[in-house]
């Protein structure tokens, strides 16, 4: 029988920042390997291996790549939470309701409590966190005391499935 999802939320990284950063540094790189590679005047007082211009152009690439089909995807049904971080996470990772303590929307720093984005792991306690955005995420408490944050741009919907579930 196949689980009914009350809540569904896809979120990925699209913040300006990001890509505008990325395009920088594939900017400059790409201006280094035409001066370099294509007119032969090497960039600076010392020569960087055209193989290694490539090589490092070729990761911001991928990188970029990486970043724009990384995706963060939540689901609520009726018999828990399930969560994954595609494509570092190819499957969902479930979490049952009757393993799960407390579950809660709050407010978070991603910088001061986990390091930033991504799936972070809080160095003052707060456990794990997957997160691509934002400020605000569903805590779970689990009964063995573990934490997870998962970021939400919908908190509203969240709350309302919750409420539902009576959660």
């Amino acid at each position: 029988m196949k689980d009914y999802h009350r809540f569904s939320e896809t979120q990925k990284f699209r913040q300006w920042w990001l890509w505008f950063l990325f395009a920088g540094i594939k900017g400059v790189m790409g201006f280094f390997i035409v001066t370099q590679v294509l007119f032969g005047k090497p960039f600076g007082s010392s020569l960087v291996d055209n193989a290694l211009l490539l090589i490092g152009f070729l990761f911001m690439l991928i990188l970029s790549l990486l970043f724009f089909i990384m995706k963060l995807e939540t689901r609520i049904s009726d018999t828990g939470i399930a969560v994954r971080f595609f494509p570092i996470q190819l499957k969902f990772r479930n979490y049952n309701w009757e393993d799960i303590e407390e579950v809660y929307l709050r407010e978070y720093a991603p910088l001061a409590e986990y390091g930033g984005w991504g799936i972070r792991y809080s160095l003052v306690g707060k456990g794990r966190a997957f997160n691509v955005s934002g400020r605000t995420g569903l805590q779970l408490v689990f009964k063995d005391g573990r934490k997870l944050l998962i970021g939400t741009s919908k908190p509203d919907d969240i709350m309302q499935v919750l409420t539902v579930l009576g959660k």
